[in-house]
């Protein structure tokens, strides 16, 4: 939120992703607990990161894709959608590196379909082990709402949400912009936005004295379907 993103491995520079527009001040305060709770559906919802190779040896690196159906958690929906509470958890080992349907569907000269089964192994040890998400210490990135405001698009179910990520024993607030759809019995969020590695508090990987590395800036989608639970 996600955002295993969080990763590393071997990674072709691409432009700088834009960021996010700046939403005005003063975000409302979410009730965490109170509202209809709606049960996120892990099996719908989805988390993609582009992970992309940096340094001198670059070209002898591959630029990845890291994704995953291992969302869980709640989500409070009050009458006012901006006083919107959620508290979610990704389970880090449910990533997978270059899903071949997932490649495919960037649709880029970036992301070929053919990185060798090597790579990719070697991208997720990389990417759970201590020096990065310390999947064995650390198995969950958690999410909780610190605070939503209307994006300044000013477009309806467009937003922008202040985020506390829990990740690798660091605790970093951020802000994602989404854009959410409330149906009578389904809520769906989606989101892309530009993410650095460090504002995590994370080291991206680095090998060869730093002649073949993971970029720190990275690109995080997102899609979460939620429907009705239980408080």
């Amino acid at each position: 939120m996600l955002l295993a993103g969080v990763l590393a491995g071997c990674a072709t520079p691409q432009a700088q992703s834009p960021a996010p527009a700046q939403a005005p001040a003063g975000p409302i305060l979410p009730s965490p607990r109170l509202g209809r709770p709606f049960d996120v559906i892990a099996a719908e919802s989805r988390i993609t990161i582009l992970v992309y190779r940096a340094g001198a040896l670059a070209v002898f690196g591959h630029d990845h894709v890291v994704s995953c159906r291992c969302v869980s958690g709640m989500i409070y929906l009050p009458r006012d959608p901006l006083r919107t509470g959620f508290d979610l958890r990704v389970s880090v080992k449910g990533f997978t590196v270059d899903d071949p349907a997932s490649r495919a569907a960037e649709h880029s000269v970036d992301f070929p379909p053919d990185v060798p089964q090597g790579a990719q192994d070697a991208t997720r040890h990389n990417m759970l082990s201590a020096a990065l998400l310390n999947a064995a210490t650390y198995p969950d990135v958690t999410l909780r709402a610190e605070g939503l405001r209307p994006s300044s698009d000013g477009k309806p179910g467009d937003a922008a949400a202040e985020v506390r990520v829990g990740v690798a024993g660091q605790s970093r607030s951020i802000t994602v912009p989404i854009h959410y759809d409330i149906r009578a019995d389904e809520i769906v969020v989606s989101g892309e936005f530009p993410l650095k590695q460090s504002d995590l508090g994370l080291t991206p990987f680095s090998a060869a004295g730093g002649a073949l590395k993971v970029r720190d800036a990275m690109t995080v989608r997102l899609r979460l379907i939620a429907r009705p639970g239980h408080s």
